[in-house]
């Protein structure tokens, strides 16, 4: 049931959306898109539901094209969010669920559990209108995966969100996975990708700039981060040849290095010159390596 995007393009007019973009998302995973505003994100996902055509390309999910005899099988969660602000979430529901082919007492069994995961269970009978934003995104959320569907695609699922609310959110992500759901969602922060995905492409302006295993992008990178905390000046740190650049905050220094070798050295020079509270080697984040790659900071 892997997802296959095939050299797609989208184009509106002369502006080009998404520009020649192949990937494939396997089965059962996390895969998370990745790019500021505007980098194609939502577009990709639009027509890979179908809901636009691409402008040369083809899009297949297990070996087939996505349309609506496919509904009840996908789950959807748009950033622009889309509830009836009149309505009862009882009646929403049970509405949407309708629509994915559920019947009405298994949409109310799933819609208690749900609210009751989600700690929002005295929402049942109020108006969507009487929710904060926040809450209304978790009902948003519900209706996208209330019918169980093989496939879900999230757009942006944490913006608005509070932290102890992204947490559950993510929760709710990761045992979606794990019961066999193949999840695809956007999001502009690099943490939530980092965290939650094995797979991930980087957009920008239409085009995919990377794309893979998180854990081969990192190693292929190369780079290693070293924090160094000590209580003498640090500012040598620079000038030890395979040290690529240095930030300091207060008696901190944040160096970029070009392999892990490079620690090794750092340390010898460091040795002998005063007390060093802290030394540690991270892999690269996906922040560094997208400014590398693109060239600009990510926001």
């Amino acid at each position: 049931m892997a997802l296959k995007i095939e050299n797609v393009t989208k184009k509106f007019g002369d502006f080009t959306a998404v520009n020649n973009l192949s990937i494939e998302i396997p089965e059962k995973n996390i895969f998370g898109f990745l790019g500021a505003n505007g980098a194609g994100k939502t577009t990709t996902f639009r027509m890979i539901l179908n809901l636009i055509d691409q402008t040369s390309g083809s899009i297949t999910w297990n070996g087939e094209k996505i349309d609506y005899s496919k509904s009840d099988q996908i789950g959807y969660l748009p950033e622009e969010r889309g509830l009836y602000p009149k309505l009862k979430v009882r009646d929403q529901l049970i509405y949407l669920g309708k629509l994915r082919g559920m019947q009405k007492k298994e949409v109310l069994v799933e819609l208690e559990k749900w609210l009751e995961y989600l700690k929002v269970p005295q929402y049942l009978d109020k108006k969507v209108e009487e929710l904060s934003k926040g809450n209304q995104q978790k009902i948003q959320f519900i209706s996208a995966v209330i019918h169980k569907p093989k496939l879900l695609i999230l757009d942006e699922p944490f913006s608005g969100l509070d932290p102890v609310n992204v947490e559950l959110l993510k929760q709710a992500v990761v045992e979606l996975k794990e019961a066999g759901t193949s999840i695809v969602f956007s999001s502009h922060r690099m943490e939530h990708v980092e965290e939650l995905c094995q797979y991930l492409c980087m957009m920008q302006h239409g085009q995919p700039i990377l794309h893979g295993d998180l854990r081969e992008i990192k190693r292929s990178f190369g780079k290693k981060n070293l924090t160094v905390q000590a209580d003498f000046d640090l500012s040598f740190l620079e000038t030890i040849p395979g040290v690529v650049k240095v930030k300091y905050f207060n008696d901190t220094a944040l160096c970029q290095i070009e392999n892990e070798e490079i620690s090794q050295n750092v340390l010898q020079e460091l040795l002998g010159k005063g007390f060093i509270r802290k030394f540690e080697l991270d892999e690269p984040s996906l922040n560094d390596i997208f400014i590398e790659k693109a060239g600009e900071s990510y926001e």
